[in-house]
């Protein structure tokens, strides 16, 4: 039985420019990643990882931290 009062987080990117017809999905407990050209939803998913590996080294979790820092850290982990 699940406790209802649990709050959960989950982290959901879309990629959008896919015109090859392949179906891209990357899960992970706390992220999904759909879409996207091979290249997109590959720099979406390194972009996601290295986030969330930033997020733990500051001991924080997709629950507590503050949605403008998420933000700060995905923008800093996006590649150029």
């Amino acid at each position: 039985m699940q406790n209802k009062d649990v709050q959960r987080a989950h982290l959901l990117g879309f990629g959008l420019d896919n015109d090859d017809g392949h179906k891209r999905i990357t899960q992970a407990e706390e992220f999904s990643i759909v879409g996207g050209s091979q290249d997109t939803h590959e720099r979406m998913t390194e972009t996601v990882i290295k986030t969330f590996e930033d997020i733990k080294n500051k001991g924080e979790t997709l629950r507590t931290i503050e949605p403008q820092h998420l933000s700060d850290l995905i923008q800093k982990n996006s590649p150029a």
